[in-house]
């Protein structure tokens, strides 16, 4: 590992020095409204602020992608991506006035994924002040349209249209410090959408409630057997419906994600939630419709990866605890192109997707200091022998 990080313990004071450039960035990019779909004014500023920090280039792939490069000392070697999205769950009516004082950052869309996005800019300036270049080019990649519907969009044409192998990748997300994903279950997101229509013959208090079938819907979800092995989820994690308090519900709608260990097993249940959204369609005779919002692979780096051996050696050396779990997120289609890659949450936060979601100013400087050090790792070769089991 590069000299610079031999004393990973003293880094996160190193890193201190940048305190104001790395709450400024972070705050700047999070008062600009970045719905998904919706991203281009910060992608813009993204952009120019980059320009401002010592990058080789700054440019823009054919999706919308800001992209900095930082040239590395050796040609030869393949480049290290850096990545953050850009995208946040809030819409612009939302007040995206941002709070700051000698502990927190507080403000809507912070931890997913504003934060990251502020530290990804920061990382030229952070390498300058150590006076370190590494010998690969580092890829700073502020993604677009990864949430929710977005699929992952933004990163999808980003490697499918990338000319060179990628030694390696880091994930940035906003929490919780010690997170450390090398591995993405099998995932199909779904929204089921219930419409009552109106048949002038049928008598108002006997039309079908939209809430009411998706509570039939509900039951029967319920009732679908699991196996234990593929380990296998059916998580209901939206639902909304009607328009007033005393009028039966028109429409409704159901959001859920299938999550499994095999990709085969989310196909079947995916079989199995459209047959059993079909019977209660024909049953009550109402408009349900089934959507797939988006859907990974699952796929991931064994316990004993090198990568994941020296990203565990860093959280030590920084007395961090690894919190081992699954991700949804970018890492897995780094994971699926048979990239080695790992996500990293960067400091302690609370209220996550809500307007007055904060985070703790002091523990990022250690999140900042690992992925430094990990960057240093993959730098170093970590990556270069084991890829993607």
């Amino acid at each position: 590992m590069n000299r610079v990080f031999q004393n990973l313990p003293g880094l996160p004071e190193k890193i201190k020095a940048l305190k104001d450039l790395i709450i400024t960035n972070i705050v700047l990019l999070g008062q600009i409204p970045s719905p998904t779909f919706g991203e281009k004014r910060r992608v813009a500023f993204f952009m120019d602020r980059l320009a401002e920090f010592p990058v080789d280039e700054c440019t823009r792939d054919g999706y919308g992608n800001p992209i900095g490069i930082i040239r590395g000392t050796s040609e030869g070697l393949p480049p290290i991506f850096l990545v953050a999205h850009l995208d946040t769950a809030f819409k612009e009516a939302a007040d995206f006035y941002y709070m700051v004082d000698k502990k927190y950052i507080a403000g809507p869309g912070l931890i997913d994924n504003t934060v990251s996005a502020g530290v990804l800019l920061s990382i030229p300036m952070l390498l300058q002040r150590l006076k370190w270049r590494p010998a690969s080019d580092i890829i700073l990649a502020g993604v677009v349209q990864s949430i929710g519907k977005g699929n992952l969009l933004g990163l999808r044409h980003l490697l499918k249209t990338w000319s060179t192998p990628i030694r390696g990748a880091i994930c940035l997300e906003g929490v919780e410090l010690g997170r450390l994903n090398y591995y993405s279950e099998g995932m199909n997101r779904i929204e089921i959408f219930c419409r009552i229509g109106r048949n002038p013959v049928q008598n108002l208090d006997h039309r079908p409630n939209a809430i009411i079938i998706l509570n039939e819907t509900i039951d029967r979800l319920l009732h679908i057997r699991l196996p234990q092995k593929p380990h296998s989820r059916i998580i209901l994690g939206k639902i909304a419906g009607g328009h007033k308090h005393g009028e039966s519900a028109n429409e409704a709608r159901l959001g859920l994600e299938i999550r499994s260990d095999s990709d085969e097993m989310v196909r079947e249940l995916r079989s199995e939630v459209r047959a059993l959204v079909a019977d209660i369609a024909q049953r009550y005779k109402v408009d349900l419709k089934v959507k797939t919002i988006s859907d990974i692979h699952g796929a991931g780096l064994a316990y004993n990866h090198p990568l994941v051996k020296s990203t565990v050696e860093v959280m030590k050396q920084l007395n961090l605890k690894p919190i081992r779990e699954p991700s949804e997120s970018e890492l897995s289609l780094f994971l699926s192109n048979n990239i080695p890659a790992v996500t990293l949450g960067l400091t302690r936060g609370e209220n996550p997707h809500m307007e007055n979601a904060r985070i703790e100013i002091e523990p990022l400087f250690t999140g900042i200091a690992q992925v430094l050090g990990v960057l240093a790792a993959i730098d170093s070769g970590v990556c270069d022998e084991k890829r993607v089991a």
